[in-house]
């Protein structure tokens, strides 16, 4: 991995290392300290002891995974954290992969990929160690495998095809709406970029653009594939309630009232305000995780973080005074449940 990092061309490595610095310092302050209660009560948070990160290949390499993954599990003081990556034809790893992982802390590599290397973290195998959480994204067999292993490994969510709602007002510059929609699309045929507006002209002008900007990417036949679709509302307030039902993994505001906008929003995975919030900068650079629930699962989850490596415990340390407190309502709800046995052991302490 060393060597990787110092093959690596001097500008890309210092990409690497500028991201993440910034996505270390922004999952810094994520970091949970225990809580305590009435005396003899805490809660403790605890690093799981094995983190096992996945970074795909196939349509290209994404060292930006590597970082986004496995940075959180350090700042997380997991003990070991190894990296799964499908090799190449030849059986070698992008050298950005490896460089990546040296720059994020990786312990091991892994050149594995698919459902089977998501089976060999969650069971280990040989010469791959079993992890106790499983985090990264994947297509759709790396997804299905992880949904399989949870309950016996941990796992980061259930991520589906990355996914884009813009919502925009009639200013919006057509052209960087387009831009950020392409952006998301060239990952996935099945990706979703989704245009939600109150202005019927913008609309028009986005399909424009985006048809224009499509002659000349290289992905263009992916974006082609993908599902694009644009959403004309009766307001902006309208609008950004379309947006929220959707509870998509990548939300963009483009308003002269963003703000007012964006703090409606309770469902998405990551929230971009205003014209110069481009998504790209989100899955590079900005410092928050782009690792993001997708498939509506914003409504009830959250990004990758440290809280990903992280498990709470409670300690009790109770003696007789407070055995005393709680003796009554507890053997009362003992009895209503008809367990005679947990009444008798708080009783019996008492005799």
């Amino acid at each position: 991995m060393r060597g990787a990092a110092e093959r690596l061309p001097a500008a890309d490595r210092g990409a690497l290392e500028f991201a993440a610095q910034r996505i270390r310092e922004f999952h810094e302050r994520q970091v949970e300290a225990g809580s305590v209660g009435s005396p003899g009560l805490k809660l403790l948070t605890r690093p799981v002891r094995r983190a096992g990160v996945y970074a795909p290949g196939g349509r290209a390499a994404y060292p930006s995974t590597v970082l986004m993954t496995v940075i959180p599990a350090r700042v997380a003081k997991v003990d070991e954290v190894v990296l799964a990556t499908p090799p190449r034809p030849d059986g070698s790893v992008p050298t950005a992969i490896l460089a990546a992982a040296y720059i994020a802390g990786v312990d091991a590599v892994y050149r594995i990929g698919g459902a089977q290397a998501i089976a060999a973290l969650a069971y280990g195998t040989a010469s791959i160690p079993r992890v106790d959480v499983v985090a990264g994204p994947g297509n759709i067999y790396v997804t299905l495998a992880k949904k399989e292993v949870f309950g016996s490994v941990g796992v980061d969510g259930i991520a589906g095809p990355t996914e884009l709602v813009v919502v925009a007002d009639g200013a919006a510059r057509p052209d960087f709406v387009a831009a950020d929609l392409a952006a998301q699309l060239e990952h996935d045929p099945m990706a979703w970029g989704v245009l939600v507006t109150d202005s019927a002209h913008l609309a028009d002008r986005v399909e424009e653009e985006l048809e224009s900007l499509l002659m000349g990417l290289e992905r263009a036949a992916i974006i082609r594939q993908a599902n694009c679709c644009v959403i004309v509302a009766g307001g902006m307030d309208q609008a950004i309630h379309v947006a929220d039902d959707f509870a998509p993994e990548h939300l963009l505001i483009v308003a002269a009232d963003a703000d007012r906008l964006a703090a409606q929003v309770h469902n998405a995975g990551a929230v971009f305000v205003g014209a110069y919030a481009t998504v790209p900068l989100g899955d590079y650079a900005a410092g928050p995780n782009h690792t993001l629930p997708t498939s509506g699962a914003a409504r009830f989850s959250s990004p990758l973080g440290v809280h990903t490596f992280l498990k709470r415990m409670s300690v009790l340390s109770l003696n007789r005074d407070d055995l005393e407190t709680l003796r009554e309502a507890s053997v009362r709800l003992a009895e209503m449940e008809g367990l005679s046995a947990h009444a008798h052991a708080i009783e019996v302490r008492l005799e």
